[in-house]
């Protein structure tokens, strides 16, 4: 059994020393987004992505996390940035509040299936109709490397594409039918297959998309 704790303690541990790298699709973004909407990233990390937000115009960006270093590390480096310690109780926010929600290398970090369900459930609650949600996570690699791990992982957790690190937190990548099932409930405007580079420095190939929660 997965405790989320452990996962919030290993985000707390390396908070000051992880580099993120996922590519945020600013250009996309701004296609479909007026500066003045109302932006969550959630599980925002130190706040990478909201910052390159609020550089670009954007006046509405929260950013949430789990983990309180993090928050800490993000607003030290920018103390303009409005970033949260997500409450255990979960997201406090009305329905309906925002125009747009960002997952940014969230999903990795929640590797049990009803748990991305609920996270999705109570974000879609918070998404305006019409509201946008924009995904960009990990896809199953190919490589004999994670496929190794993803074969460990299976016999440890029961789905394929779980699997642990050395250092013991718990990630996964997804199938693109996986990410189908997850947003059923909104029409994909766009999906691409950018590679990127892992925190820990490794090539992989990832997905990036954008759906719309229906009228």
């Amino acid at each position: 059994m997965l405790d989320p704790q452990d996962q919030i303690e290993y985000w707390d541990k390396v908070a000051w020393d992880k580099v993120f790298t996922h590519p945020l699709n600013l250009p996309l973004l701004q296609t479909q987004l007026p500066l003045n909407s109302r932006i969550l990233d959630y599980g925002c990390g130190y706040g990478r992505a909201c910052q390159a937000l609020a550089q670009a115009g954007y006046t509405q960006v929260l950013g949430v996390d789990s983990s309180a270093e993090m928050i800490r590390r993000g607003l030290q480096q920018d103390p303009s940035l409005a970033l949260e310690v997500l409450p255990a109780s979960g997201l406090p926010y009305p329905p309906q509040t925002f125009d747009a929600i960002l997952l940014i290398a969230v999903l990795t970090c929640i590797p049990v299936d009803e748990d991305q369900r609920n996270l999705l459930t109570q974000l879609t609650r918070r998404l305006r109709p019409g509201g946008l949600l924009y995904i960009s996570d990990y896809r199953l690699q190919e490589d004999e490397r994670n496929q190794s791990r993803y074969r460990a992982g299976l016999s440890e957790f029961g789905t394929y594409g779980v699997f642990r690190l050395p250092e013991g937190v718990v990630l996964r990548h997804h199938s693109i039918e996986w990410l189908e099932t997850l947003t059923r409930d909104f029409k994909r405007l766009d999906l691409a297959y950018p590679e990127v580079i892992t925190m820990n420095g490794h090539r992989a190939k990832a997905f990036q998309y954008l759906g719309q929660l229906s009228m």
